[in-house]
């Protein structure tokens, strides 16, 4: 509010207050009235609507409306008036303006005459709606907190019922599984591990199943020749800090590499039985290095052993044992051994600023940049997509990021069968590209179905065992038409459905995308932030999930905050001081997601103990003005 705008009021003449008041009544019945008008040019959508939704589709419809005005003018006058503003009207928009008509006609004594039915009362069903609808969704609130946990469980969790357990009494409140990875069998053991623990604990958790959705990824790369490297570790001066680690064994005996090993080497025949704790195996490396270990510890079948240089091996290079005599010489024992054979690792695809990166429609494997015996280039860098329809779909010019955004580059080319990519972003010393990874196209005009043919395939067992269906990789209202399509074939339609707003086009659909969700009579929505900051661009992604906050409450719909939530944490042991600001930011959700990792049990309880500490301050965009320590 502004200081001299107050002061003027407060010192106006009793005409002039009438004369301001008088063209505030004015302004506000003609705004209202316009929302309301505005219905009528959604009439057919509201028909489509689920009954029970009825009252958040015509809500939104008039806080769209609203806001596709710029009302900070009006927003002004009703501060300096003293009255109250429209800045927290999202889940309310009609009875919250009534209810400042009202006021202004009491205050002018005029007769108040309308024609309209809003009911002023009404501001309060909004919330209840949207609690109500959360509930449906994600199940009832847990006793201590308003906002809900959901959390990724990884692949482990299929047979690792103590972490499940851990995971409840924790604080999760909702686990999700992705179908992106990992397949039907692993899918279920999860989800009976889930129900036994929910059973075991007495606590309540609903479960969502991802569909993986048409997310372009990277495809294979080429597998290079079989070397085996190790090195000792080394402080910033070069001097060496431990040894690395080795574990030798027989070939055959594949399933013995401790996960503690800098490296795991297989051993031809029983060559590894005439060792002895304190002999050494002689080696020329790869390079022509002459390299030695020592072994350190024999345990069953096979032997620690410990170096201190870095070494390159190959399949079959000649392995020599020696051993220390009491006379302090030292001899070769027995005949030469042979290293087993090695795995081979994918090539090492280095993509600097500057370089080509050619994408290939067909799944041809991803090769490096290739160069003559002159080091001349022959050929750049290229890797495979896993959807070549959109080979048609993208033009010159157009922008291409992959692994979350750490590469971009600029499309110069388009053919049948290949892109020609300039790399535009990439750290000074380069970026390694790996196969997998997600590859965005933000400017492009994408016509994807919504529903690839493995995710249609696999609808059917999430309707049998899931309470939820993520929708992945939205476009626009017809994915989400095809989506309740299905459920209706299977006849599933009371299935939770969650929309998750992931791409640049999802966005700006987004009415669209809500009005036809709506049609459904259990449903949410997710910021997926990850891919959308990476279309969008990181720095409008504040902006953007604020707007999609407002429109999800105006539609009274739950909304799921997701993606890099404890990050840090979860994955490192140890958080931002960023990081638990945005955490606590979810207490204007209904929901927060947080992404598996290693002490993901560390990062809920941390999150539950976050979001009871904020509900006593924040209640979506209203401060609730709790009592201060001082």
């Amino acid at each position: 509010m502004k200081i001299h705008d107050q002061r003027a009021l407060k010192h106006a003449s009793p005409d002039e207050n009438t004369t301001t008041y008088s063209l505030l009544l004015d302004e506000l019945t003609a705004l209202r009235d316009e929302l309301v008008k505005s219905e009528n040019g959604f009439s057919d959508t509201l028909q489509k609507v689920n009954l029970q939704h009825h009252a958040g589709a015509a809500n939104l419809i008039h806080y769209l409306g609203l806001r596709r005005r710029d009302v900070r003018p009006l927003q002004e006058k009703l501060a300096a008036a003293g009255l109250s503003s429209l800045g927290r009207a999202e889940s309310h928009v009609l009875p919250n303006l009534q209810a400042i008509i009202t006021l202004l006609q009491h205050t002018l004594q005029l007769t108040y005459r309308d024609d309209i039915a809003s009911d002023t009362a009404g501001a309060a069903k909004g919330p209840v709606l949207l609690q109500a609808n959360a509930k449906n969704l994600l199940g009832k609130l847990p006793s201590q907190r308003q906002v809900r946990i959901m959390v990724t469980l990884p692949s482990e969790a299929a047979d690792d019922y103590t972490l499940i357990k851990e995971m409840l009494l924790k604080g999760m409140d909702c686990a999700r599984i992705n179908c992106a990875h990992d397949d039907p069998a692993v899918w279920l053991r999860i989800i009976d591990q889930i129900k036994l623990a929910c059973r075991e604990t007495g606590r309540h958790c609903r479960i969502l199943m991802d569909l993986a959705g048409p997310k372009l990824r990277t495809g294979d790369i080429a597998l290079g020749p079989p070397v085996m490297k190790w090195q000792p570790r080394r402080d910033v001066q070069g001097r060496i800090i431990s040894p690395a680690r080795i574990w030798l064994h027989h070939e055959k005996d594949h399933l013995s590499c401790p996960a503690s090993a800098d490296a795991c080497l297989p051993v031809q025949g029983n060559w590894l039985s005439h060792a002895k704790k304190r002999d050494q195996i002689e080696f020329t490396d790869a390079r022509g290095s002459r390299r030695k270990l020592q072994l350190a510890e024999k345990v069953g079948d096979g032997f620690w052993a410990e170096s201190s240089q870095t070494a390159y091996l190959t399949s079959d290079m000649k392995l020599h044992l020696s051993r220390m005599l009491k006379s302090k010489k030292t001899e070769h024992v027995g005949n030469a051994g042979a290293v087993g054979a090695l795995p081979q690792t994918p090539e090492t695809i280095r993509l600097y600023r500057g370089d080509n990166l050619i994408l290939t429609r067909y799944p041809i494997p991803g090769i490096p940049e290739q160069y003559d015996e002159s080091g001349n280039l022959l050929r750049a860098a290229s890797i495979a997509c896993s959807l070549p329809e959109v080979f048609a779909m993208v033009k010159s010019g157009e922008r291409i990021l992959f692994d979350d955004g750490r590469i971009g580059g600029i499309i110069r080319s388009v053919n049948a069968d290949e892109l020609m990519v300039e790399i535009t972003q990439a750290r000074d010393g380069g970026e390694k590209l790996l196969s997998d990874k997600g590859i965005n196209l933000p400017d492009s005009q994408l016509d994807l179905s919504g529903l690839t043919d493995i995710d249609i395939e696999n609808l059917e067992f999430v309707t049998h065992h899931a309470d939820i269906v993520g929708l992945s990789f939205a476009h626009r209202a017809t994915d989400v038409e095809l989506l309740q399509q299905h459920l209706k074939r299977l006849n599933a339609n009371q299935l939770g459905i969650v929309l998750k707003v992931e791409t640049r086009a999802a966005f700006e659909n987004l009415p669209e995308l809500l009005f036809t969700l709506l049609r459904s009579p259990n449903v949410g929505v997710m910021i997926a932030r990850g891919d959308l900051a990476v279309e969008c661009g990181y720095e409008r992604l504040a902006e953007l999930q604020e707007e999609i906050m407002w429109l999800t409450e105006a539609a009274h719909l739950p909304l799921i905050w997701a993606t890099q939530v404890l990050e840090s944490l979860t994955k490192n042991g140890k958080p931002s001081r960023a990081e638990i600001t945005d955490a606590a930011m979810g207490e204007r959700a209904e929901c927060v997601m947080l992404n598996k990792g290693p002490h993901i049990l560390d990062a809920i309880q941390m999150l539950d103990d976050i979001l009871q500490r904020m509900q006593g301050h924040q209640n979506k965009k209203s401060a609730l003005l709790r009592r201060l320590h001082w």
